[in-house]
């Protein structure tokens, strides 16, 4: 595994484990107040991953976890939101640059308030992708309100014991999603707000579709 780092617009830090002859690019984000090495786990984690290229992308506003030393971050808060989504695009425009091979498919994945980055990186960024799996996140409003967006293939996931990511916002986001999505399946896991085994597996058979 290497480490990446990337200065547009401000300094950037992703993980890559590469492999030989990779079916594409599985491009993950953590959730707030974690980090590349969390979700490189979970990346590695899904059946099928070891032949493809895994890319774990950290966020740009870095911090401490409470008094501890473990450096975390988060993708943005209300202030200056506009901007920090064009920095954000553009930072991971740098990634996939920097990364992927010619003509390989992209597949995107975020926990929580990753989830916003990966569907962003899919529809306003460079190059089109495969397909967009949320866990535990709901779709950009922005995105949805943009009637010239169209989405890839999606995986939206909730854990049944998830109080954030509802039924409700689930569902919501299904019928908003599917009149302009290649495909739109959703799943409800047994779990909370949470990356489980059982989504690990769900992802192995999404990364699966998008190789076709």
């Amino acid at each position: 595994m290497r480490t990446v780092s990337l200065s547009t617009p401000t300094h950037g830090r992703v993980l890559v484990r590469d492999v030989g002859s990779p079916r594409g690019l599985f491009v993950g984000f953590h959730g707030y107040m974690e980090n590349a090495e969390i979700q490189m786990e979970r990346l590695a984690a899904v059946p099928g991953a070891e032949a493809w290229t895994l890319v774990s992308v950290q966020g740009l506003n870095r911090f401490y976890r409470g008094r501890s030393q473990d450096v975390v971050a988060g993708w943005m808060t209300r202030q200056d939101r506009e901007d920090a989504i064009r920095d954000n695009v553009a930072y991971v425009d740098n990634v996939i640059e920097a990364t992927r091979g010619a003509n390989e498919p992209i597949v995107y994945t975020g926990f929580s308030q990753g989830v916003a980055m990966a569907f962003r990186a899919a529809i306003r960024g460079k190059v089109r992708a495969a397909g967009v799996m949320a866990v535990g996140g709901d779709v950009p409003p922005e995105l949805l309100a943009d009637a010239q967006s169209w989405f890839p293939r999606v995986l939206l996931l909730r854990g049944a014991r998830d109080e954030w990511y509802t039924t409700e916002k689930l569902g919501q986001d299904y019928r908003a999603l599917r009149p302009r999505c290649d495909d739109v399946q959703t799943l409800e896991y047994d779990g909370g707000h949470e990356w489980t085994t059982e989504v690990s597996a769900s992802a192995g058979r999404f990364l699966e579709q998008c190789a076709r």
